[in-house]
């Protein structure tokens, strides 16, 4: 094999490697780590009075809140629809008490359902609120985070019946919200003000989403988790870390599009009318030692009240699961723009869009992501028959041509020039290429980061069963060969954990290179050798769904590869190259 052929096989390692150790060495601990820390950090915040025409920003409060103290602190207008569950803080109309009912923190089914915003001052605070703030020269009284709004006796918001909070200042504007929730996760909310008193009044429709300390993220270089926006018609993303290095708040102009915070599942986000022109926000300030992160849009333009007249102004929050389904309805039927982008589909999007509904169309027929996975690997080989085709061909040829490459090396032992001109030679003469071996791992390659990432990223797959013990194809096999699996009542440290998948897998991938010509040379032959173990160990870590894959892709081209050497008269000898590639095991077969 010459020098540029070695290279490409090489650069093809290297990619795998990386990524297979990016995965075990560093993701995977992190994973682990941040289940075993899940509790965050102890927070404290309330809001302060919006003056000067700006978004209203945070102070840091003295002692620690509980989230029952926070919620029992205010009158609340509950809230529940058959997808969440939760709260309004009636002073502020701040919405800050969220559960979504469809998710709970475990596979366990009597596990918390999770809670996704919660007030100001208390662990993991997350809320949002849409107000207006005076114009330059406004002095009438406006609601702000201490106006207590009312709300009907006994309403609760739910999709089929929105609530109007109102609230006056008793100088002749009253003032109204009117909340509904529609589309499972979609808030809506329009701010009516009507003017009785004598004189114009001028005032300027804001919103923000604030997060108190930073969270806690997956450490998964495949999606984005932190600050994000559609702003004049292209993505922004901004670390946490990022943001916090910023000596001025990151202020963008635009029309149209939303702004907001995304976690790996779930998402926040403010969408301003799309009409209207806004200044949007991503902003960093320390308090007390204490980070606070808030994303907020401010219009341009004052809404001006005049006597005997009322105004409106309307904006969203979607705050929920970033369910594809959901996540495409709600732009489509409210036209947001960028509104899909607030999943992660990553720079190969035009892989991983396809794989995704690929497998969630396939999903609705078979009724399991796991069953899906395999028919779908099916397809896929189905669609790649004529190139994996063309390239086990190539290399029955190859592996029939062993014994006079063997004869080469030996009338060539010392002049590995001469070796390396005869053996082009036989191979042009023999019409086969030397990478066809590497044809369908290239193919496979692009597959296996698509799937990666929709497992990884895809909330349709948290939590979704096969059959046995994987209870989550999102997770690693939980199983590990090193406890017996299961048998022996002790947890093995993660680079033990080498489940049942992980090992089919190993087997099925180191049958399928057994079928390949053994390379010439005995060190790349005994790295070939040796890969099946490191990969078993590597993806032990990985999503089992991904795993499965993989031990199901190789079987298959076990099956495929197995019948077009028979169709070239080649036998099937799957310890054949290990005699022949690893130097122990040749003397002890010719002893």
């Amino acid at each position: 094999m010459n020098f540029e052929n070695k290279n490409f096989i090489a650069a093809i390692l290297l990619s795998m490697a990386i990524i297979f150790g990016w995965q075990y060495f560093y993701a995977a601990p992190l994973q682990k780590k941040l289940a075993e820390t899940q509790t965050a950090e102890t927070q404290q915040g309330t809001t302060a009075p919006a003056t000067g025409g700006a978004v209203p920003g945070t102070t840091a409060q003295a002692a620690p809140v509980s989230r029952e103290e926070a919620l029992a602190a205010s009158p609340r207008l509950p809230i529940k629809t058959d997808f969440v569950s939760g709260s309004i803080n009636l002073k502020g109309a701040v919405i800050d008490d969220l559960h979504l009912l469809r998710y709970r923190e475990t596979i366990d089914p009597k596990s918390p359902t999770i809670t996704f915003l919660s007030p100001s001052g208390t662990p993991g605070a997350l809320f949002a609120e849409q107000g207006v703030v005076p114009a330059t020269g406004t002095t009438a009284k406006l609601p702000d985070s201490n106006t207590v709004w009312t709300a009907p006796a006994g309403a609760v918001l739910s999709e089929d019946n929105p609530v109007t909070l109102t609230w006056d200042n008793g100088a002749g504007l009253k003032f109204s919200r009117k909340i509904q929730i529609s589309d499972e996760y979609l808030f809506t909310v329009e701010q009516t003000v009507e003017n009785t008193s004598a004189a114009a009044v001028a005032m300027i429709p804001y919103a923000r989403i604030q997060r108190q300390d930073t969270p806690v993220v997956s450490g998964y270089w495949v999606f984005f988790e932190g600050m994000l926006g559609w702003l004049d018609g292209s993505l922004h993303e901004i670390h946490y870390k990022d943001v916090s290095e910023q000596s001025e708040p990151d202020r963008r102009d635009t029309t149209g599009g939303w702004i907001g915070f995304t976690d790996k599942y779930w998402a926040a986000a403010i969408v301003p009318d799309q009409a209207m022109p806004v200044t949007a926000s991503f902003i960093h300030t320390k308090r007390d030692n204490r980070d606070l992160y808030q994303t907020d849009y401010l219009a341009k333009d004052a809404m001006v009240v005049e006597p005997g007249k009322s105004a409106s102004s309307t904006g969203r929050l979607f705050a929920g699961a970033k369910v594809v389904r959901t996540i495409n309805a709600i732009e489509s039927l409210y036209q947001i723009q960028g509104f899909s982008y607030i999943i992660d589909w990553g720079w190969f999007y035009f892989l991983t869009k396809p794989f995704f509904y690929l497998l969630d169309w396939l999903k609705g027929i078979v009724g399991n992501f796991g069953i899906a996975i395999l028919v779908a690997t099916v397809l896929v080989k189905a669609a790649v028959f004529p190139l994996a085709n063309k390239s086990y061909a190539s290399m029955s040829k190859m592996k029939k041509l062993q014994p006079e490459m063997e004869r080469l090396k030996k009338e060539y032992p010392e002049d590995k020039m001469k070796q390396q001109q005869e053996m082009m030679a036989l191979y042009k003469r023999e019409k086969v290429s030397p990478l066809s071996g590497c044809l369908p791992v290239v193919v496979q390659i692009p597959i296996f980061f698509a799937l990666y990432k929709v497992i990884l990223t895809s909330i349709e797959l948290r939590h979704a069963p096969f059959f046995g013990w994987i209870h989550d194809l999102s997770a690693p096999d939980p199983t590990s060969l090193f406890n017996l699996f299961g048998l022996i009542p002790w947890t093995p440290p993660h680079m033990l954990m080498i489940g049942v998948w992980p090992i089919i897998m190993g087997i099925t991938m180191w049958l399928q290179m057994r079928l390949n010509p053994a390379p010439p040379d005995p060190v790349q032959a005994s790295l070939f050798n040796w890969m099946p173990v490191m990969f078993t160990f590597m993806l032990g870590s990985f999503p089992v769904g991904l795993v499965i894959y993989w031990a199901w892709s190789n079987t298959l081209s076990i099956l495929q590869q197995s019948l077009i050497m028979k169709r070239h008269g080649v036998d099937i000898d799957f310890f054949g190259n290990v005699k022949n590639s690893i130097p122990f095991l040749k003397k002890k077969a010719t002893s």
